[in-house]
């Protein structure tokens, strides 16, 4: 996608190992109309999966998500990283590395709001090496529904994650995939 791309080029920075910071556009702060853009881009390229649900991750998978969700007229489910006090005794619950905390996160959903034969889209905002969105599948597979397709924002193709979500023989999307970043560069495929 054209749009996310150039503001990658404008505000992106390369911080190194792997790190690529859009806090300016996706991380911290939030371009609602660009957003806007990717989620209607999602919705046309996922729309024959024929989803039921959007599920994502805590904090940075929302805002794609959210908007993929309104152009497919779907609810977004976010895995929490921590649990509130409201959520039930019994949830669906799994772990995954997080590349830019340097750790492991929790992912926990409600079975309220994720339940067996629903059909899952997942949306995010970055594919690495596909550990956050592997984690999302297990949540899915445990609840008993089933991944219909998965899109991101960006992809670093050089870290994997494409070929680790092979298996799953869904859509895999991304709007943007940068396929280097080696010495303070972000490169990108035609």
């Amino acid at each position: 996608m054209l749009e996310l791309k150039k503001r990658i080029i404008d505000e992106g920075k390369n911080l190194g190992g792997g790190i690529l910071k859009v806090d300016s556009l996706i991380n911290h702060q939030v371009d609602p109309r660009l957003m806007d853009e990717c989620g209607r881009e999602f919705a046309r390229l996922f729309a024959d999966t024929a989803p039921t649900r959007i599920l994502t991750a805590e904090i940075s998978g929302i805002a794609p998500a959210l908007m993929t969700a309104r152009h497919l007229n779907l609810p977004v489910v976010y895995a929490r990283k921590t649990r509130p006090v409201t959520m039930p005794d019994t949830v669906y619950l799994t772990i995954a590395p997080s590349h830019t905390k340097g750790s492991k996160v929790e992912l926990i959903v409600s079975p309220e709001y994720l339940k067996p034969g629903e059909r899952v889209l997942i949306i995010d905002d970055f594919l690495a090496t596909g550990a956050t969105i592997l984690g999302l599948v297990r949540l899915t597979e445990a609840a008993g529904a089933t991944i219909c397709g998965i899109g991101t924002l960006i992809e670093k193709t050089f870290e994997g994650g494409r070929e680790a979500l092979a298996y799953l023989n869904v859509p895999v999307e991304a709007l943007v995939q940068i396929t280097a970043m080696d010495g303070g560069q972000i490169t990108f495929a035609d």
